[in-house]
């Protein structure tokens, strides 16, 4: 065999090696762009196990009326029957209330303990502290309250003590008292929560800016005002909305320590959603008021998280 058919057929055997390794580097680039998501999508399929499918059972549920037997088709009977139920729009109006006050206390509360630990450095040495509430189960610290305010009447024992009052006090008679009860359960619980959102966001911002405001003479107080709260914006509308949506479902502190009583004044649209469901086994009416809560959650959400961003960017 001459040397030039020894050429040729050496350079035919190696010739399809160069696209093989073509194919391969072309695998490897889609492994690197596919290889996040491929992480993430246990969890994702995960979040639509337990999210979506009990969301798209909820939504044809509230189209049917449901009970013990056969599902009956009714169509819009059951949102037409919600609009006109007072005591859906009074369970909403508590959650609105509760829900407003128990927020405003917890925001003002975790920005001026979040200021003082980002600051004083005393203060920052025991920021442990500040997150001790939130380690106790929900149903550990409703007891707790009921408790000290229901059962065992520590509260009123001690203000009995020192002479501040005559007897015992009838919290359960008082729609507002018990509604104090709960929020004041809520606030010392859930501050802490936003505390640690708030602290992130002071650490993160850029120290040179308050700096120059601090060369400029500016106090840390007018810092904290004019320079670092409006930068917190964005951070502090998301934080909002993940303690609002927490508390539209406020359902533990109502059911062990008020009942939703007296008068339906503590009813949140939780409990109004349990009692219906598994106290009158409606099923397919609770479905109904379970989606319309749904529908003014994401409404609300979406308009007060854009309107946070699009403040922070002008």
């Amino acid at each position: 065999m001459s040397k030039s058919s020894l050429s040729d057929t050496g350079a035919t055997a190696v010739a399809p090696a160069w696209p093989t390794h073509q194919r391969l580097k072309r695998r490897s680039k889609r492994l690197k762009a596919w290889f996040p998501y491929l992480l993430v999508a246990p969890a994702v399929l995960y979040l639509m196990l337990i999210t979506l499918y009990p969301g798209v059972y909820a939504v044809i549920q509230s189209f049917h009326q449901v009970k013990f037997g056969p599902w009956q088709p009714v169509g819009l009977a059951n949102y037409m029957r919600l609009f006109q139920d007072h005591q859906f729009w009074g369970a909403i109006w508590n959650t609105l209330v509760i829900g407003s006050i128990s927020l405003v206390l917890q925001c003002v509360l975790a920005l001026a303990i979040a200021f003082y630990a980002y600051r004083d450095p005393w203060v920052k040495g025991w920021r442990i502290i500040f997150l001790v509430p939130m380690l106790f189960m929900p149903s550990a610290v409703a007891f707790i309250y009921k408790l000290s305010f229901l059962d065992a009447r520590v509260f009123a024992d001690l203000l009995m003590r020192i002479g501040l009052i005559d007897g015992n006090i009838a919290y359960q008679s008082s729609i507002w008292m018990s509604r104090g009860i709960l929020i004041l359960a809520d606030v010392w619980q859930w501050t802490p929560f936003l505390f640690i959102i708030f602290v992130a966001a002071l650490q993160g911002q850029d120290e040179e800016v308050e700096e120059a405001a601090r060369l400029d003479g500016a106090s840390w107080y007018a810092i904290f005002w004019n320079i670092s709260l409006p930068m917190m914006k964005p951070v502090i509308a998301v934080a909002l909305i993940l303690r609002a949506i927490d508390i539209t479902t406020m359902f533990t502190n109502v059911f062990i320590i008020t009942k939703g009583g007296p008068a339906f004044g503590t009813e949140t649209i939780s409990y109004f959603i349990y009692r219906t469901g598994f106290k009158f086994f409606d099923f397919g009416y609770a479905s109904s008021a379970s989606v319309i809560m749904l529908v003014i959650t994401i409404i609300i959400a979406q308009l007060v998280v854009k309107r946070a961003f699009v403040s922070a960017r002008s």
